[in-house]
């Protein structure tokens, strides 16, 4: 699209605002869940949830 070839942006504030800190970033564990109201598709997504961080885990050791 030609941004790159000596166009600068609009915003002047986006080249100097820091990146987010580790600390403040969330890592999507911060809901609330009650097992009596979940259905069958939220079980489902559980376990695929639980079966995918297994195998990351299992590759990160290796």
């Amino acid at each position: 699209m030609g941004r790159a070839q000596g166009h600068k942006t609009r915003d002047k504030n986006k080249a100097s605002l820091p990146q987010v800190p580790k600390n403040m970033k969330s890592d999507g564990y911060d809901v609330e869940y009650s097992a009596e109201f979940a259905d069958h598709a939220d079980l489902e997504a559980m376990a695929r949830a639980n079966a995918a961080n297994q195998r990351v885990k299992r590759r990160k050791n290796k």
